[in-house]
Parts: C-alpha cells; structure tokens; sequence
C-alpha cells in the first residue's frame, strides 16, 4: 500500500450496503470468506473514476450474472465514509486531528435491489443475509465498518412487501 500511496495518492475506495427483508427484519448481504471473515461487495476505484459508476462496475464484477442477464444497480445514498489514516489496518469514520494526509477514503452506499434478484457469488465466498440486530454493537465479530451499519441505516424508514 506504501508503494501504491507514493505512486497514486490516496486509495479511494467503495462498499455497497445491500437491504433485503427476510422474516419481516432487514438483513444486510455480506459475503463471507471461511468462517469469521465478512465484507461488504465493492472495491477500489480506478484513477479518475466517479464513485457510483465504480461501484456499479464492482457490483457487477463480484455479484453480476455471467449469462445475458443485464442487472442495473440503483445507487441511493452515500450513507458513511471511513478513513484509512496510515499504512496500518484501522480505519475510522473521521480524519483523526493529526492526519493531513489519508492513506484511504472508503465511501459506503446504500444500493436499491428489485423485488427479486439473482446474483453470482464468486467461488471461496457464501452469500449471507446478517439481520441488523446481529451487526449491532458487534465489531468483534463483523469489524467496526460492518457493525455501524445498523446507525447509519436508522434514518431510513423500511417498507415490508
């Protein structure tokens, strides 16, 4: 990342927060790596690329069916933002006073699924619904990105179908 910072600048990077309903509750998809390592689909934007259409090509890359099937995303809202201060793994959801220099800024985005859906799931990882109440307050078992999502997703008020 050092090399890459010294080349580039920054890392700018994106995260898609996925809803669906299940049981009347909502559940965020993770895809999940082994046993105990979740993520949320997305990655790191090319040089000058904006952050929806980044994130539209992430979705379809990891999630996106290989057949005809052509799924259009529909980016809602930016709903949190997390700064990588140094070269090391934490990342908070602030610049901390001292940093005048970022190593990272990772945007998460609320995106709007259809009534039904069919994803292609990349090989090593599963395709998990994790209910809200699972994530709160649950860094250890999520990371501290994962298990905010349920306070940065309390603005919105859900419609069961």
């Amino acid at each position: 990342m050092r090399d890459e910072f010294d080349k580039l600048g920054m890392r700018r990077s994106v995260e898609a927060a996925l809803i669906v309903h299940e049981h009347r509750l909502p559940h965020v998809l993770l895809l999940q790596l082994g046993t105990t390592f979740f993520k949320l689909p997305g990655g790191e934007l090319e040089a000058n690329e904006n952050d929806v259409e980044g994130l539209k090509r992430w979705l379809t890359a990891i999630l996106g069916r290989q057949d005809s099937t052509k799924h259009e995303w529909l980016i809602e809202d930016l709903i949190g933002q997390w700064w990588r201060p140094n070269f090391e793994a934490p990342q908070y959801p602030y610049i901390p006073a001292h940093i005048s220099k970022p190593k990272e800024h990772k945007r998460l985005f609320l995106v709007q699924l259809p009534e039904k859906a069919m994803f292609a799931v990349p090989k090593n990882y599963k395709l998990v619904a994790a209910p809200l109440f699972e994530l709160f307050d649950n860094a250890p078992g999520y990371g501290p990105i994962i298990s905010s999502l349920p306070q940065l997703l309390n603005r919105f008020t859900y419609q069961y179908l």
